[in-house]
């Protein structure tokens, strides 16, 4: 199958191109490139590619491919609330018009990463994928209103997915701490402490990036009747857990850490356990292999004997919303997040702490 990766270049696309090669697709890479600065490890091999920013895309992009997998969005609730107008511009209209020259184009099949945060505040049951949508955020409405939208181009010859990540963990070239298992992992490793600033009772969905790569894989290759037009939620049974769970997990698996909890403090609103039997019926060929306690080793393992500090994995090299916020303050992009000089590329990090194995 010939595949046209949106956002191959950020934290999933980056761990994402590898599995299609690996499974016999031809993968070409278009991204806005605002994280290429952001690497972490050793960099696998890279897609052909274009920068390309999605709300810039056109019919001739999009003709001769088979597949369009679209991972190029603003990336997380924090970022949706710098900005909630942009936030529905490149999330959702951007999301729905590159389904529209998709369609156009004669794309059969287009894979949408959408998100379990369009449940919101969902309560104690675990919800399927005919829930009610009650986002509380503007990440989470884009995502509702993405979908709909791409619902309505459903036909014969065109066929959308949404796959429905849960909160996504684990190591990546493009590696990411402000995603909640990765970022208390990191601050136990670097501080031997956890000390948590809520009561850590909402409950989460969470998921590893492999996984979730995986899942990418099964909805491309599976029957069209099996994925026409169809949301699944993306993670594996057992796999819902409080937050304070996972920072006590972390602080089991990370040696002499302590973890506090701030009792009395107010609960984030968006708390949903989820559903993940669709997934498991309609995709069998998608097998998810890890658990949230299998990513804390990872991520601890990951960065063991790097001595990465929390003003680094705070910083512009791991959070998309201070990286992009740096590019902001040195007129490297735009406020609608366009390049400044078009002709340039992504600046190099240089916070003059990163280890050779960070570079």
């Amino acid at each position: 199958m010939n595949v046209l990766l949106f956002g191959h270049d950020g934290y999933i696309g980056t761990v994402l191109a590898p599995l299609l090669r690996a499974a016999g697709h031809a993968v070409t890479g278009a991204d806005a490139e605002w994280f290429s600065a952001c690497r972490f490890g050793p960099q696998p091999a890279p897609p052909t590619s274009r920068r390309l920013d999605v709300r810039d895309a056109t019919v001739a992009d999009l003709e001769g491919f088979d597949a369009v997998v679209h991972l190029a969005n603003l990336s997380n609730d924090p970022l949706g609330n710098l900005s909630p107008g942009l936030t529905d511009r490149v999330n959702a209209q951007a999301s729905v018009r590159l389904g529209e020259i998709a369609r156009e184009a004669g794309v059969g099949r287009f894979v949408f990463a959408s998100s379990c945060s369009l449940y919101g505040a969902a309560g104690q049951d675990a919800v399927t994928e005919e829930a009610d949508f009650n986002p509380v955020t503007p990440y989470g409405q884009a995502k509702v209103d993405a979908e709909r939208g791409l619902r309505a181009l459903a036909s014969s010859g065109f066929s959308p997915v949404y796959l429905r990540n849960a909160t996504v963990y684990g190591a990546s070239p493009r590696l990411r701490f402000d995603l909640v298992v990765n970022n208390l992992t990191a601050w136990a490793v670097a501080t031997g402490a956890i000390r948590m600033k809520s009561d850590g009772t909402p409950w989460r969905p969470l998921v590893h990036v492999e996984d979730v790569s995986r899942a990418v894989v099964a909805a491309l290759e599976a029957d069209r009747d099996a994925v026409h037009d169809q949301a699944f939620n993306v993670g594996r049974e057992g796999e819902n857990y409080q937050i304070r769970d996972v920072a006590t997990i972390v602080g089991e698996e990370v040696p002499d850490c302590q973890v506090t909890f701030a009792d009395g403090a107010s609960p984030d609103t968006r708390s949903y356990r989820v559903s993940f039997a669709k997934i498991a019926e309609r995709l069998p060929a998608w097998r998810p292999t890890w658990t949230v306690r299998d990513g804390v080793r990872q991520v601890r393992d990951t960065l063991t004997g790097l001595d990465l500090q929390p003003d680094v994995f705070e910083g512009p090299r791991y959070s998309r919303i201070a990286h992009l916020q740096s590019l902001l303050e040195d007129g490297g992009l735009t406020r609608d997040l366009r390049w400044a000089d078009p002709a340039s590329g992504p600046r190099v990090l240089e916070d003059g702490r990163s280890t050779p194995a960070l570079a």
